[in-house]
């Protein structure tokens, strides 16, 4: 038996270490714990005034929209965006690796910081931990000012977990870039071969971009305690098409549920069709349960994923041990074949159409911190849905007899999978 004068101390430890792991691995928020009512469709006029009331910002018209495909497109549009800057640049990511385009994009921004521009780049502590240094001195030494999101320190260590995984770049708040691309050799190209990733970014204008730069505001607060304002960061944007869009965000301090509220209610509304592309797709109970109604009132629900070329195989078997009930509802599931799939949209009855940060799993939805541009507009729709549609014709679809008669190892990983899911 230890001593008492031991036994008090190590007490005192144990108990620490178990407070910290809960606040690092909870958010502490009331969440969705109950299946949302199907209450009116999507074509409804209160479709859109529920979402844009409880996700907020409410819809901004005037804006414009353009689909960035991979990084052959994606980097050129960020960078030619990026040189065009004359008062200001925000910038947040969550990947930002070393190699050839990371210095490309830490030259472009330096030299926009030493012209006079503010420049301001938050990035996750973790995802940046690949990143050459020598970027940052870079920024610095050009004026930029550059933070790390959540970078340990023993006064916030119960934040560990909670990462931005936000992708926003704002030029003089009039241009935004939101979507899933990092800043990673992974990302060049055009999704030829296993090195160079499938992706989808967008280039927004409009009145939408001020919900992108409150967006990043948000973090940047967080992380710096400086407010950005004015009309160099919020100037008066005129309308530049006739797109309907708002762009929201969540946090485990913040609305932790509300990228899981957007999909709950925007699957529970859809008529027709769903297609959901999702780098890392894990759903819990509510969200099988959501789409498995949809399937049997008719909609008709399409589900592309990674295959086997995937970063993260824990991920994969996560995913594949949720497919049972989807399978057997009539879904349809597709692994992509010749890359990485690393993309994030959702698009439902060819109306709304969510592109963003966010994935489809427990990390997006309780963890990370993430945001969205939700577009509402028939033509972009349709516009996605085809790149969905060419997307399938390069993926293998997954049957339910796939799925029940898949290997016995991956069947007994299966069972395991349910203690880790609430992390992936």
């Amino acid at each position: 038996m230890l001593p008492l004068m031991l036994f008090i101390p190590c007490t005192i430890v144990i108990t620490l270490v178990i407070v910290l792991l809960i606040a690092n691995f909870s958010s502490g928020e009331k969440k969705v714990e109950h299946n949302i009512n199907r209450l009116y469709a999507s074509d409804d006029p209160q479709f859109i005034r529920s979402m844009s009331l409880l996700l907020g910002p409410p819809v901004a018209s005037g804006n414009r929209f353009k689909v960035l495909l991979n990084g052959d497109e994606i980097f050129p549009s960020m960078l030619e965006g990026i040189r065009s800057a004359t008062e200001t640049i925000t910038f947040e990511t969550f990947i930002y690796w070393s190699g050839v385009i990371g210095a490309e994009f830490a030259t472009a921004l330096a030299d926009k910081a030493q012209d006079g521009v503010k420049v301001h780049v938050l990035l996750d502590w973790v995802g940046s931990s690949k990143m050459d240094h020598r970027y940052i001195e870079q920024l610095k030494r050009a004026g930029a000012e550059v933070i790390q999101y959540h970078k340990p320190h023993w006064t916030g260590l119960g934040r560990m977990n909670n990462r931005t995984h936000r992708k926003l770049l704002i030029i003089d708040g009039k241009l935004g870039f939101t979507g899933g691309v990092g800043i990673a050799e992974e990302w060049t190209g055009h999704g030829q071969d296993p090195g160079h990733w499938r992706d989808t970014h967008f280039r927004v204008e409009g009145p939408a971009v001020g919900h992108m730069q409150a967006v990043f505001m948000d973090n940047w607060i967080k992380a710096s305690g400086n407010v950005l304002h004015g009309p160099r960061y919020f100037p008066e944007v005129p309308e530049a098409g006739d797109g309907v869009a708002h762009m929201f965000s969540s946090s485990p301090t913040n609305g932790a549920d509300d990228m899981e509220l957007m999909y709950l209610m925007a699957i529970t509304a859809a008529t027709r069709s769903i297609h959901l592309a999702s780098a890392y797709f894990v759903p819990d109970g509510l969200a099988i349960n959501a789409l498995v109604e949809a399937a049997r009132r008719g909609v008709k629900v399409q589900i592309i994923t990674p295959g086997q070329r995937i970063d993260t195989h824990t991920v994969r078997e996560a995913s594949r041990a949720c497919w049972g009930d989807l399978l057997k509802a009539g879904i349809e599931i597709y692994e992509y074949q010749p890359t990485m799939f690393h993309c994030k949209l959702l698009v439902v009855d060819e109306f709304l159409v969510s592109v963003g940060s966010t994935n489809f799993d427990s990390r997006s939805f309780k963890l990370n911190d993430e945001a969205n541009l939700n577009i509402y507009d028939r033509e972009f729709a349709r516009e996605q849905t085809a790149i969905f549609d060419a997307d399938i014709r390069q993926s293998q679809r997954v049957t339910l007899d796939d799925w029940l008669n898949r290997p016995l190892l991956e069947k007994l990983i299966d069972k395991a999978i349910p203690l880790l899911d609430w992390q992936l």
